[in-house]
């Protein structure tokens, strides 16, 4: 264990390296620090090509590359405020900044942020990533997602939730899974539906959550006020990715069955911005057409008009019953596209594009569904996630905490995605309603086939 004299100058070291380096920065030399302390080391990579050199005239090019660099500095800062990351591994510090370097931190209201995935830098759940999940490697979640409705004015034809059924589970029970799933390890929360705005105490819920744990909200848009926004801000949400699948209002309209879905999304996207301090994003199923057509691209291009801070991508899933065939799932070759296309738009720097199979890849950390990541659907079903409809138990029934303690026996963190190579299993047990009951779920997961572990985990897990 290192002192807390120790960690003291390690960081003291650190900051006198950060001044050096901006002094070098002003020669327009590329420069990559590295922090050596007892036998762990820190790598700080701070990368600065001679084409990404400060423009002293004001230029919008000049102007972005001053922002970029001002919030990269913020970033080192951010992370040299929490020097108890120094006891991690030297493999898994090298493994995270890595990681860090790929995406720009943008400052929005008081967070640093990455990307919506992750809470912001400088924020009390990013310190809990480190000193529950990074340091001390509990066995409980770190994201979670709960659907705190299952009402929707739209019926997309990919909704993971379309076949799930029964009664909606109340206000004071959400309260109490959020309790619960927080003493577990859960640092990052997403609230979704259905259409989350729709739960006449999303507000309510959201302040309950406390500063402790992020605050993601996935919506439609639907009933959408800037009272409403600045409420759900003020509660402690951090991040709002509004849906929105395509650049052509009647293509977006026509996947979701709802007259009007675009030109909702984009009020909605203007109504978070114009209110200003929350992480606003845009939230997109990529269709199996889009990708095979290249068209992601122009798509991309369009929401960088938008001017919002994020793209978070994903394809579609073999969550229902319509998209139980090999031609409608992605191939790992276009995944690999996808994360080639996100490192590019990112290097950019014009928008943060947050692919959920780069996340999740086998080069990073792989699927988590069951292990790190829960669902608790609008019903009190618990699944591995948004796009498995398996459950293994109800919290009406059992507390949350020892069901996901149950479940997690049945989900090693692995390589690549459950859904898309196991979606054939659920399909021999389906019987038409979804989640499959606890019995054909344990059946199904005993039949399934789990990769290894990917690169992040086998490194932290690695003695």
């Amino acid at each position: 264990m290192y002192s807390k004299i120790t960690l003291f100058l390690a960081g003291l070291s650190l900051l006198a390296f950060l001044f050096m380096s901006t002094l070098i920065f002003m020669n327009g030399e590329k420069i990559l620090i590295s922090v050596s302390f007892s036998h762990n080391v820190l790598y700080l990579l701070i990368l600065i090509d001679r084409d990404q050199t400060l423009r002293l005239e004001k230029t919008p090019r000049g102007e972005q590359e001053m922002s970029m660099i001002t919030d990269r500095i913020a970033l080192t800062k951010a992370l040299l405020s929490k020097p108890q990351i120094l006891k991690a591994k030297p493999s898994v510090n090298r493994f995270l900044l890595q990681y860090l370097r790929k995406f720009r931190a943008v400052k929005v209201g008081n967070n640093l942020i990455l990307h919506s995935h992750l809470p912001p830098v400088n924020s009390k759940a990013y310190t809990r990533f480190i000193k529950e999940h990074l340091l001390s490697k509990i066995a409980g979640p770190s994201h979670a997602q709960i659907a705190v409705t299952n009402a929707c004015p739209q019926n997309c034809e990919y909704c993971y939730n379309k076949d799930r059924k029964g009664k909606v589970i109340d206000t004071e029970t959400i309260k109490t899974v959020i309790r619960d799933l927080k003493e577990l390890g859960v640092f990052w929360l997403g609230f979704t539906g259905g259409e989350p705005l729709l739960q006449k105490d999303i507000v309510k819920i959201t302040e309950s959550v406390g500063d402790d744990c992020a605050v993601k909200l996935f919506t439609t848009g639907c009933t959408l006020t800037e009272q409403l926004a600045r409420d759900l801000k003020n509660a402690g949400l951090f991040s709002v990715s509004v849906s929105l699948d395509h650049w052509k209002a009647e293509e977006h309209d026509k996947v979701r069955n709802y007259p009007g879905a675009f030109q909702t999304a984009l009020k909605a996207i203007e109504v978070f911005k114009d209110i200003g301090g929350v992480h606003v994003g845009v939230s997109a199923v990529l269709s199996k057409d889009m990708i095979e057509k290249n068209q992601v691209e122009e798509f991309l291009d369009f929401l960088i008009g938008l001017e919002v801070h994020e793209a978070w991508l994903s394809e579609c899933k073999p969550s229902i019953a319509e998209f139980w065939t090999d031609d409608l799932v992605i191939t790992e070759q276009e995944r690999l596209n996808l994360v080639e296309l996100q490192d590019r738009y990112n290097k950019e720097g014009r928008i943060t594009v947050n692919y959920l199979a780069h996340f999740e890849g086998k080069e990073h950390f792989g699927c988590n569904a069951g292990h790190k990541m829960v669902y608790v659907d609008p019903f009190g079903e618990v699944s591995p996630c948004v796009f498995i409809p398996l459950t293994f138990g109800n919290v009406r029934d059992t507390s949350v905490r020892t069901i996901v303690k149950e479940m997690r026996k049945f989900f090693p963190s692995e390589d690549t995605c459950f859904i898309n190579k196991n979606y054939g299993i659920i399909q021999k047990y389906f019987k038409g309603n979804a989640p499959l009951g606890v019995s054909e779920s344990v059946k199904v997961v005993e039949e399934a086939c789990f990769g290894p572990r990917s690169r992040f985990f086998t490194l932290h897990y690695r003695r």
